[in-house]
């Protein structure tokens, strides 16, 4: 299915590099994937968002062959992006190393641009620690967000961090929420 003359995981590809701020290198098409080389300033490091084009299954060979890419680019870290499913020998390979499963359900439009979704910021971690001893606090107290959230896969939050949530109220004009990312 093409959206705008792209495909739907280009598109996705093009949300998730806008919505975690990162930075694109170079864009290579190859017959059956799409490969973007980004640069991630929060971590500073490079990373390869690899769009799977038509792929009804993703199995070992698939990641085999990503992992064969990211070693002649010199990179560890990927994202794949799918619109097929992942094969549990995929999966657990992707868990051993720095790659990322894009769920199918990451959306092909910015979510943020909705009213009804509120602005999500990943806290650094002189935040993270002003805000618990605010409160007096440890993390696991908070109230909590599952790392599969749509708002926390988009801006690329993992178990661990804390995100600043904020909302227009009609009676405090913004009201500003903590939440503590669990899996």
């Amino acid at each position: 299915m093409k959206v705008k003359g792209e495909s739907i995981e280009e598109r996705k590809a093009e949300v998730l590099i806008k919505l975690r701020k990162y930075k694109l290198i170079k864009k290579e098409e190859q017959e059956d994937s799409i490969g973007y080389t980004v640069n991630i300033p929060k971590d500073k490091e490079k990373a390869l968002v690899w769009c799977i084009l038509g792929q009804a299954t993703v199995g070992i060979a698939m990641m085999n062959a990503l992992y064969k890419l990211l070693e002649e680019k010199g990179l560890e870290r990927a994202i794949v992006i799918t619109e097929g499913r992942f094969t549990h020998a995929a999966k657990q390979g992707a868990k051993k190393r720095k790659v990322e499963l894009l769920p199918k359900s990451f959306p092909v439009f910015e979510i943020f641009d909705h009213k009804l979704v509120p602005k999500h910021e990943i806290l650094t971690e002189e935040e993270k620690s002003q805000i618990l001893a605010q409160y007096k606090i440890q993390p696991y107290q908070m109230p909590q967000i599952k790392s599969a959230d749509p708002a926390v896969k988009a801006i690329g939050a993992k178990p661990g961090d804390m995100l600043r949530i904020i909302r227009k109220s009609a009676t405090a004009g913004e009201h500003i929420a903590y939440r503590y990312v669990v899996d």
